[in-house]
């Protein structure tokens, strides 16, 4: 039944209504398909188990004429939301054995539309990398491999979601976009990665990294996949103190509707240096093909782009810093025992953090540091107030932006992992919609010279998810990526 891994989540969804195949037919596909998977290292905890149990509630539901609106589709959680009874690690030794008695908002908005719980994926520990190599759990690897290369790595932080969804382990999978890690690993698997608006989806229960920029999303096989689970994760929650309180759009009701007459933004700013050829091909391509669909493409400019960077380095580490002190082994989570409590507070986050996220506890305590706030964290939020001055700016002239979604394709796992600048730099186009808490957008586009995925980056305004959905569409169709990994693993 590995046929039934392929489908999208509408096109399961449609299956499951005409009895097609159960939800027990279409479960059990996916947890074959996981097992075959495991060289992959895509889940740090799987739940056989309790998926079995959900799907057979929700063919009870569908043969009772009662199914809601992700009945019976089979999804993989990133392990940075807690789930209740269930290990949540957030990809740390240091929260090792720590399991939740309650439910993150997100996941139980999915679980109540239906949807069927497959486990828990690998990240980036505590969501701060770019590759999935800085888990305790190991790497991810990619399911796009070079014939005769070496193993790629996924992207991040939500490698082990956007991988388990290009090599069909999961219908879809949660992530969340600090400063690109769903739409930077969704780039370089060839999936559908997409960044809300900040507080559509709420942040309650979600494993905080940084707080002001943390945003749950989807990453899917399809633009209209996005749409339908962002439809049932999104909601206000009172919970949560940045939660908007809007009423959730049907995301994928427009998705038919083109963008004849939109305006859509190219920044000159953009186009940085050293950019290879073959992305900028692609961007030029994804620009000729919304002219085609009857948009008007402006030049436009974003002029503290460059800035935008270097700021969301000195504002991710400083709230990180802040955040993970709760880690200090007293109340959950690993403890290492001392002489004193404060040998004790040493030793636990010594041997708990990997070496990724020590350093940006340095540097986010150094830049919140007496003598040091002014000059560094404080004039980061003045350029981060900047930046978001140039997209409101930007969106009086246009509906849309797009731009491409990364540097380069995937690269091998090991290749950047002792330089952190030029890990970094991965980040750089997506990172300003975050500073500026804009919906975002990846869509797989093309393929390098080397035969990898590249995707196409769409932004629109704040709380403008239907009109990015739209532009999207467009460009799935245009773009008309059927291309997978061949099986390897």
């Amino acid at each position: 039944m590995s046929e039934l891994t392929s489908l999208s989540i509408g096109d399961a969804r449609d299956g499951l209504e005409r009895r097609d195949f159960s939800a027990q037919d279409l479960t059990c596909a996916y947890l074959d398909a996981i097992e075959a998977g495991s060289h992959l290292n895509t889940f740090i905890t799987n739940t056989p188990e309790k998926a079995l149990a959900d799907a057979q509630v929700s063919d009870k539901r569908i043969a009772a004429g009662e199914a809601r609106p992700l009945e019976g589709i089979p999804l993989g959680v990133k392990d940075l939301f807690c789930t209740k009874g269930i290990l949540t690690t957030a990809g740390s030794h240091i929260l090792e054995g720590f399991e939740p008695v309650y439910e993150s908002t997100v996941t139980s908005n999915l679980w109540a539309d239906g949807a069927v719980c497959l486990g828990k994926l690998n990240l980036d520990e505590f969501a701060m990398g770019s590759s999935n190599e800085t888990s305790y759990f190991g790497p991810v690897c990619n399911p796009w491999k070079v014939d005769g290369g070496s193993e790629l790595v996924p992207g991040g932080s939500s490698g082990g979601s956007s991988a388990a969804v290009a090599a069909k382990l999961v219908a879809g999978a949660t992530g969340t976009d600090t400063g690109g890690s769903i739409r930077q690993p969704a780039a370089l698997t060839g999936t559908v990665g997409m960044k809300p608006t900040y507080g559509l989806c709420s942040r309650w229960g979600i494993v905080a990294f940084a707080s002001s920029l943390d945003q749950a999303g989807p990453i899917t096989k399809t633009v209209k996949d996005a749409a339908l689970m962002l439809q049932s994760m999104a909601g206000f929650d009172p919970k949560d103190s940045t939660s908007i309180n809007v009423p959730v759009a049907d995301f994928a009701a427009g998705l038919g509707e083109g963008i004849k007459g939109l305006k859509i933004g190219i920044p000159a700013e953009y186009r940085v240096d050293g950019m290879p050829a073959e992305i900028e091909r692609l961007w030029t391509e994804g620009k000729r093909w919304l002219e085609a669909a009857g948009a008007t493409t402006v030049d436009i400019s974003l002029p503290h782009t460059k800035y935008a960077l270097p700021t969301y380095y000195i504002i991710a580490p400083a709230e990180a810093s802040s955040n993970l002190a709760r880690y200090d082994g007293v109340r959950y989570g690993l403890r290492v025992d001392g002489e004193t409590i404060e040998e004790m507070y040493e030793r636990t986050r010594a041997e708990g953090f990997g070496r990724e996220v020590e350093r940006r506890v340095l540097i986010g305590t150094y830049v919140l540091s007496a003598g040091y706030y002014d000059a560094y964290y404080l004039k980061a939020q003045k350029v981060r107030t900047l930046i978001s001055n140039d997209f409101k700016s930007a969106f009086e002239q246009v509906d849309a932006i797009l731009t491409p979604t990364t540097p380069s394709a995937a690269f091998p796992i090991g290749d950047k992992v002792s330089d952190p600048l030029e890990m970094y730099l991965n980040d750089i186009f997506t990172v300003p919609a975050n500073l500026a808490g804009l919906p975002g957008i990846s869509v797989p586009a093309g393929l390098d010279d080397q035969g990898l995925p590249l995707g196409l980056h769409v932004i629109a305004p704040a709380l403008g998810e239907e009109t990015l959905f739209r532009v999207a569409h467009v460009l799935e169709d245009c773009a008309g990526f059927t291309h997978a990994p061949k099986k390897w693993w």
